[in-house]
């Protein structure tokens, strides 16, 4: 039974960090690659960042190059996004993705960047 619960959300002002975590279990987490998207009212799900399943590769979408960072820590079966200089744009639900032969998703974790 895979499971991805997103956690770390909340409100915070522009300019401002957050760190999400997401839990995983269910799967072999080390073998997996892990995204996270994030979906804005009205807007379609955007990927936001991935990460192999060895940490040894990142990507991320131009809106947030230099300012997230997505890592993993397979000891404790967590994938993380750190995000700094935040920006009302970022105001979103942040999901977490596991990337297999179908995706799997979490219930996601509410962002809101205002002053």
């Amino acid at each position: 039974q895979v499971q991805l619960v997103e956690s770390g959300g909340g409100l915070v002002q522009p300019g401002g960090s957050l760190r999400l975590s997401c839990a995983a279990s269910g799967f072999p987490f080390n073998l997996a690659v892990m995204r996270w998207h994030r979906q804005a009212p009205g807007k379609e799900r955007e990927l936001v960042a991935s990460i192999t399943n060895d940490g040894g590769s990142t990507n991320y979408a131009d809106s947030v190059k230099g300012r997230f960072t997505i890592s993993r820590d397979n000891a404790k079966n967590t994938v993380y996004l750190q995000m700094s200089s935040l920006k009302p744009e970022d105001t979103a639900v942040y999901y977490c993705n596991l990337v297999t032969y179908r995706n799997y998703w979490g219930q996601g974790t509410q962002v809101t960047v205002s002053s």
